[in-house]
């Protein structure tokens, strides 16, 4: 039987499991990235490991995340991964050398490897045709230590694409179509692969904001096959010596085949305040824009930026417009220079941001009080933009041109004039100047840690008894933003202590508060959530806070998997309903318990719950794998990995 493109690359760096979906395989890791606002604390935890040098081909250490330094923080977080890198063995890419995901496609990635980040949006590389994963911070140190990085074996979903795109419609639209289809529930422990004759005419970078948002779906990753198109872009970037092609066999087996016309597809929007709220653009019958924000990691490629910078040419920002551009690297920024439609947009009225997260972090440019915001950004969680009652929508690069023109939601076919066209450079300006590469030699330098670099709190060994309050009770679809925001924020995720005083801040400001008393108390605390708990960003610290505040479980309906491993590494246990109504049953401040931990996560991880202020008992299940089984009985990875170097030693 034939493989599809998933199977062939993962069978070639399968270290342990078999390729049968539902089970955990373990997999080699050739190169992994983090970025500013999680890598510190995975550099941290690197360093707690006492390996001497990361045993991976290639580890990168972006700065894109917190690069508005208000405060010395920020500043002494990048000369601590800066040194860091320095010492063990890491590239650095240095603050305006741009955002993580576009400049590892440009300069790094390679069709056939794997890689892992320490961000969600990691997949991006799906669309060099690399195995390219969202992780936890922790387990990015690992791999860099040269462990396997394990998950469970996905199952594989075709998305066959037909036809092309007509005029005014882009990627974003595609993506936009297939959360419409998928939704950004249910697809846990899933791939998507893209095939059919549609994809020839997607060129990288149109592919990477295809896998790019693939994330909001919550499944493992996204991949297109590496073809014609892929040696384009690579012979772009001067590294065509890295080209293979990639393909499925023609006989390969997937779960399901899905099947969409791109010929079919209109201008899209993603309506507040979730990505997969899907509306046509037309629908929106010219609602206002105060704001328009276009680039992030997901629309910030030179097409994307070109092709706005056509449709505003010899025009100006609307009045009631604030327009934000953000490049996604410096090497789009130059060329846009160098082809002179820098100096359109800037005479158009936008505002240039240096090339880094910015506005999708909520890190600046944060909207209006209940104002409308276009953005061709991944996310439009509640409050992520910095603003709590402001509506974002996300839309294409397109879309977003026409309503910087119009000041409103503008079906960009009704311009009135032709959809521009993009000629991509046969060869761009490659300058790897801002890049630091290590010393092949180990560093004996000294690391720099400023008083914003925290000590790395330990996990807990495991009770044999939970007892606690439900501290809180959330519905669906709670997201890492909610958990731990970003913004303003950020700039305390080297310092847990401090940064844990904003969990759940945006959704009951006393949480923290409250679960420290608790905690100081000598007493732990249970969070009980509805489906598809931990959304979004890769973040551990959602994890790692709650468990800095002695939250050792959270019941949920479902959980995704990114947070589910962040959990299991931290040491709070993942418990589900065997029933879901269950959670009807629960308010917050009820008591509850479950004992004998220790036998039954040894065995079936089924757990009887009491609710000792009702007097009801329900069924709840901790679904793990034995070396899963192993993390949670000693406290967390941390605790396994140190007793594993110091037996080593």
């Amino acid at each position: 039987m034939g493989k599809n493109l998933f199977e062939k690359i993962i069978s070639r760096h399968l270290v342990s499991g078999n390729l049968v979906p539902g089970e955990e395989i373990g997999i080699y890791i050739d190169q992994t990235l983090t970025q500013d606002a999680t890598g510190t604390m995975a550099y941290l935890q690197f360093e707690a490991m006492n390996v001497p040098r990361t045993k991976t081909e290639l580890s990168v250490s972006y700065v894109d995340h917190n690069t508005i330094q208000i405060g010395f923080e920020n500043a002494d977080d990048h000369l601590y991964l800066q040194s860091v890198a320095q010492k063990y063995g890491i590239v650095f890419s240095r603050a305006g050398n741009g955002i993580c995901h576009q400049v590892h496609l440009e300069r790094f990635g390679k069709p056939g490897k794997t890689l892992i980040g320490s961000d969600s949006h990691t997949p991006t590389c799906g669309s060099l045709s690399m195995i390219a994963i969202g992780a936890g911070g922790l387990d990015v140190a690992l791999a860099m230590a040269g462990s396997p990085f394990y998950l469970t074996c996905p199952k594989v979903i075709k998305i066959n694409l037909a036809g092309k795109l007509k005029p005014w419609v882009s990627a974003k639209d595609v993506i936009l179509k297939v959360l419409e289809i998928f939704t950004t529930k249910g697809n846990v422990n899933t791939v998507f692969e893209y095939g059919g004759k549609g994809i020839e005419s997607l060129t990288v970078p149109e592919r990477a904001t295809i896998t790019n948002m693939g994330a909001e779906c919550g499944v493992t990753t996204s991949i297109f096959p590496s073809d014609k198109m892929t040696r384009i872009f690579l012979r772009s970037q001067h590294r065509e010596r890295d080209f293979i092609e990639l393909k499925a066999d023609k006989d390969a087996k997937y779960a399901k085949v899905v099947n969409i016309d791109l010929s079919k597809i209109e201008p899209l929007t993603a309506k507040p305040h979730s990505p997969d709220n899907i509306s046509t653009v037309k629908k929106m019958n010219k609602i206002a824009v105060n704001q328009v924000c276009l680039g992030s990691c997901t629309n910030s490629s030179y097409k994307d930026l070109i092709t706005v910078a056509k449709i505003l040419k010899g025009k100006t920002v609307h009045p009631d417009v604030s327009f934000i551009l953000t490049p996604g690297s410096k090497q789009v920024l130059k060329e846009l220079s160098k082809s002179g439609y820098l100096t359109g947009l800037i005479s158009s009225g936008a505002r240039i941001t240096e090339s880094a997260c910015g506005f999708c972090i909520g890190n600046g440019q944060s909207p209006p009080s209940g104002s409308v915001s276009l953005r061709t950004s991944n996310r439009n969680f509640l409050g992520r933009s910095g603003t709590i009652d402001a509506n974002v929508y996300l839309v294409s690069p397109e879309t977003a041109a026409a309503a910087v023109i119009t000041g409103c939601f503008t079906d960009p076919r009704n311009l009135k004039m032709r959809y521009p066209k993009v000629t991509m450079p046969k060869k761009f300006s490659v300058d790897d100047s801002m890049i630091i590469w290590p010393d092949k030699k180990k560093n004996e330098s000294e690391v720099f840690r400023g008083p914003n670099i925290g000590i790395l709190p330990r996990t807990p060994e495991l009770s044999d008894t939970i007892h606690g309050p439900v501290i809180i009770k959330v519905g669906d679809k709670i997201t890492t933003d909610h958990i731990i925001p970003a913004g303003a924020r950020m700039k305390y995720r080297s310092n847990i202590p401090k940064y844990s005083e904003f969990v759940f801040e945006n959704i009951d400001p006393n949480f923290a508060r409250r679960a420290m008393s608790i905690r100081q108390d000598g007493k732990q605390s249970i969070i009980v959530a509805g489906l598809s708990y931990g959304q979004g960003s890769s973040r551990e610290h959602a994890a790692l806070c709650p468990m800095y505040l002695g939250i050792r479980a959270i019941i949920a309906k479902s959980f995704e998997r990114i947070h589910t491993a962040n959990l299991i590494n931290f040491g709070i246990l993942p418990l589900t309903f065997c029933v879901e109504s269950d959670y009807d049953r629960i308010d917050q401040e009820d008591y509850l318990e479950i004992s004998d931990i220790k036998r039954i996560i040894s065995e079936d991880g089924k757990f009887l719950m009491r609710n000792k202020t009702k007097g009801t008992a329900f069924y709840v299940t901790c679904e793990l794998s034995d070396r899963q089984k192993q993390i949670i009985l000693a406290g967390g990875a941390l605790n396994i990995s140190n007793k594993e170097n110091k037996l080593r030693v």
